[in-house]
C-alpha cells in the first residue's frame, strides 16, 4: 500500500488529515527537516501508532529514502521510546517526588550509540514522545535538539509529522470500528 492508496482509505470526514497528509510529507510541508529527516520521522511516527496498515504505508513510502541502518536506528528509537515515555511519564506525573530521583536501572544504551546521527534520532523521538505524550521526554528532546540547531520551525515540523500520523492511524481504526 502506498501513501496515496492510505489517503484513499481515509473517510470523507478525514478530509484535512489527507491534505495534511500530502503536505508534510515534503521539505515545503515540513519548514526545517531534510528529505531524510522527514521520512525517519514519518515511519517512527508510523510504528507508534502500531497500525499495519499505516506502518506499511509509510514505509514502503520512505524504502527508497532510508538505508536498512537507517529504518533499524528508528525501529530503535521508537522502542526505546516506548520503554523511555512510560518510565519518565510516570516519574514526572507521581505525587512522590522521590520517584525522580530514583535512578531508572533501564538499559538506554542505543541513545548514546544510535548508529545515525544523534540528531536524526533525537527527532524521532521527539515525535515517538509527543505520541506518547510525555512531556518531561518532549522537554529533553526538543533541548538536544535546539542544541544541534534544528530551528524552532523544523522542530514544529517533526511534531505535525507525528500528529498527522496518528490521525491518519485513529482515522482507519474509526472507519474499521464503523465497518
Amino acid at each position: 500500500m502506498s501513501i496515496q492508496d492510505l489517503k484513499s482509505a481515509l473517510p470523507d470526514y478525514a478530509k484535512d488529515i489527507k491534505l495534511n497528509l500530502t503536505s508534510v510529507l515534503t521539505e515545503e510541508g515540513a519548514t526545517g527537516l531534510s528529505a531524510s529527516q522527514i521520512a525517519m520521522i514519518a515511519l517512527g511516527s508510523a510504528y507508534a501508532t502500531k497500525d499495519k496498515v499505516v506502518i506499511q504505508s509509510i514505509a514502503g513510502e520512505v524504502a527508497d529514502v532510508l538505508s536498512e541502518t537507517d529504518v533499524e536506528a528508528v525501529k530503535a528509537a521508537t522502542t526505546i521510546m516506548a520503554m523511555n515515555n512510560i518510565y519518565y511519564r510516570f516519574t514526572h506525573l507521581c505525587s512522590d517526588d522521590s520517584y525522580a530521583t530514583l535512578p531508572a536501572k533501564l538499559r538506554m544504551n542505543v541513545m548514546a550509540r544510535p548508529g545515525i546521527e544523534k540528531v536524526d534520532f533525537e527527532l524521532i523521538s521527539l515525535a515517538v514522545s509527543a505520541i506518547e505524550g510525555c512531556g518531561m521526554c518532549i522537554d529533553s528532546h526538543v533541548s538536544a535538539i535546539a542544541k544541534h540547531g534544528i530551528s524552532k520551525e523544523g522542530i514544529q515540523s517533526s511534531i505535525r509529522i507525528a500528529a498527522t500520523v496518528n490521525a491518519v492511524a485513529q482515522a482507519l481504526a474509526i472507519k474499521n470500528a464503523s465497518e
